[in-house]
């Protein structure tokens, strides 16, 4: 490795949750909460960087007790923890919701959307009783209890055709489908060549494929989170698994990669830690900084 890793020298560790930080079943290990708790308790940074929305880390971030600019969404959105102040947004317009919504009854998979908070589902207009983002799907099935199991969130069911015809609503956090990967490049392709190079599409879980906004990444996002923090991309380290979070790893001075990652990922990380079964993440963090 041609970069020169000093430990002493690092000041945030930014993780992804899912597949790199969290147990299979989506828990915090015990060993993870100690480890992160002890890292903040010594001046350590710790820095989410997820797909998932903020309702749905909230309470990883929580027990750790890390504070400050966080991103989710996969980097449209970047919101400073605990008050909850929007620093940064970046969506996509509701026509991804009406030509995802197409594609996805076109090959019989499910696909769901997210609408940002203080937005009425119903009518698509600002409503400050709309604490939360909102997860809307067209049927619940296996696919929308696999999703609910893994975040908690509660879906409402809508018709995405109708939502996205709404005339007072404007913009949508993301499109995802939940499918079997072997139709992720049918996916891709469809949703590319009716919108090019407006949207960035990636994916954040084995069977989950995501449609966000052109230059909206969890690298991009984690860049405007370690600007209000005042850290150098030398002084980052990040963690993560899959194909988003390499861009998180071009944005930090050094990354790392469970052994359970594809092999791009761990042959773009510079280090390799131990199972997520075994909360590895843990086990470096420990060795490495405490």
């Amino acid at each position: 490795m041609s970069k020169i890793y000093k430990p002493e020298k690092i000041k945030a560790v930014a993780i992804d949750l899912d597949g790199t930080t969290l147990l299979p079943d989506t828990s915090l290990g015990e060993h993870t909460v100690k480890t992160l708790q002890k890292l903040i308790s010594n001046g350590m940074q710790v820095i989410i960087a997820t797909g998932r929305a903020i309702i749905a880390s909230e309470k990883y971030r929580s027990v750790i007790g890390a504070r400050g600019p966080m991103v989710f969404f996969n980097g449209a959105e970047v919101v400073e923890l605990p008050s909850g102040k929007l620093l940064h947004t970046s969506f996509i317009n509701t026509d991804v919701i009406d030509h995802g919504t197409d594609i996805a009854r076109s090959l019989g998979v499910h696909y769901q959307v997210y609408l940002p908070a203080g937005i009425s589902p119903d009518t698509g207009k600002e409503d400050p009783l709309q604490k939360w983002e909102t997860l809307l799907i067209e049927k619940y099935g296996e696919e929308a209890e696999l999703y609910q199991r893994h975040t908690g969130i509660v879906p409402v069911i809508k018709d995405l055709k109708i939502l996205a015809a709404l005339p007072e609503l404007k913009k949508c956090i993301k499109g995802m489908y939940i499918a079997d990967p072997s139709l992720h490049d049918e996916i891709r392709k469809r949703m590319y060549d009716r919108f090019g190079d407006t949207i960035h599409i990636l994916r954040s879980f084995p069977t989950f494929l995501e449609v966000i906004n052109a230059g909206v990444s969890k690298g991009e996002g984690l860049k405007i989170a370690m600007q209000h923090r005042g850290l150098k991309k030398e002084e980052v380290i990040a963690f993560g698994d899959e194909e988003n979070d390499l861009s998180m790893f071009a944005a930090t001075g050094f990354c790392a990669a469970p052994e359970s990652a594809r092999e791009k990922i761990k042959n773009t990380a510079d280090f390799i830690y131990g199972p997520i079964a075994e909360e590895g993440l843990a086990a470096y963090l420990e060795k490495t900084f405490l």
